[in-house]
């Protein structure tokens, strides 16, 4: 196998996603790893190229097999939009509907095996909402492009692996969300994400509880019991080495989490505060169970150091390592 080529998303280009791309595919070990293909305005990415001082060329390319000279970079241009529109640190309906329209020629290229992974650059959330796009995020979008039926957000770090049972739910909601159903279905994309995606034999996949203490018996909250624990005896049942709940402070604070492959937190900030705290900012966002490989940063589009330079490519060069190292996976065992 040549090197794996990836697409790579712009996102909301009024935040960091250029300047963290760029930033990446200069990387040496980067450029080794892969052939990205830049899905974009290229008048943007040339615009941030040129603000933070960075030496590199760009071609716009008709389609991904394209040549292009070495040290060349293509960029499959969305040409609507040019250097005039970018308003760093602004939100815009311009800029989300870019990004929008990036992901769906993402999905495209994925899905007719052009490339065999995609790596998103962050989205506004409420930019999209502007631009009259209403998912709460891109993994929602992805699963409906690709036809997905259950797809669940799973950050990735080196030392944590963590998937979401509610994501971009408001707290208050977070228990008349849960079902045993949804908990079901979520711990069984976990489970095979484990055995496809990392190579794991025979995962181990650790479920939180919602209630401080995991309902200390129903004095704390019923969800726990009623909920929770039913959904991890069904998939007991279905022989998958699951367990829980788990009382979410005992259970990072005691270091039950060395013990599991995986973990499954109830909602956003209950995964997420321990896993971004142990990851040091090199953590990726990896969509457990959709039909195409697809990672992102584990950041947002941190508007308030757009075009000043300062963004860290760490996530997003860590997101690409993880969409090559899954591509190449699939790859293999598709070929065997």
């Amino acid at each position: 196998m040549s090197r794996p080529r990836i697409a790579i998303t712009i996102g909301d280009f009024n935040g960091i996603g250029p300047e963290v791309i760029l930033k990446s595919i200069l990387s040496p070990t980067i450029r080794k790893l892969c052939d990205p293909i830049l899905i974009g305005p290229i008048d943007v990415f040339g615009w941030y190229a040129k603000r933070l001082g960075m030496r590199i060329k760009l071609q716009a390319v008709e389609s991904v097999e394209e040549k292009t000279l070495n040290g060349v970079f293509p960029v499959h241009d969305i040409g609507i939009f040019h250097a005039r529109d970018i308003r760093p640190g602004i939100l815009s309906p311009v800029a989300a509907t870019a990004a929008a329209l990036a992901i769906h020629k993402g999905v495209m290229l994925c899905l007719a095996r052009k490339v065999i992974a995609l790596v998103t650059a962050p989205v506004s959330k409420a930019a999209l909402n502007l631009a009259g796009y209403s998912y709460p995020g891109q993994t929602e979008m992805l699963a409906e492009l690709t036809e997905s039926e259950h797809t669940t957000m799973m950050l990735v770090s080196d030392k944590l692996r963590v998937g979401l049972a509610t994501v971009h739910v408001p707290l208050r909601e977070v228990a008349t969300s849960l079902s045993i159903e949804k908990i079901f279905a979520v711990i069984v994309t976990v489970d095979r994400s484990l055995r496809k995606d990392f190579g794991v034999r025979k995962p181990r996949v650790a479920v939180l509880g919602l209630n401080p203490h995991a309902g200390e018996g129903g004095l704390l909250g019923t969800e726990d019991d009623t909920v929770i624990r039913p959904a991890v005896e069904l998939a007991k049942r279905q022989r998958i080495a699951a367990e829980g709940p788990f009382s979410s402070d005992s259970f990072f604070g005691n270091y039950h989490r060395a013990r599991f492959d995986a973990t499954i937190a109830m909602y956003h900030d209950q995964g997420l505060i321990p896993l971004k705290i142990l990851s040091s900012g090199r953590a990726v966002n990896f969509s457990a169970g959709l039909k195409i490989i697809r990672t992102s940063p584990d950041h947002g589009t941190a508007f308030d150091i757009a075009g000043k330079g300062q963004a860290d490519p760490s996530s997003m060069m860590e997101a690409i390592r993880l969409a090559v190292k899954i591509g190449v996976r699939r790859f293999t065992l598709s070929a065997k």
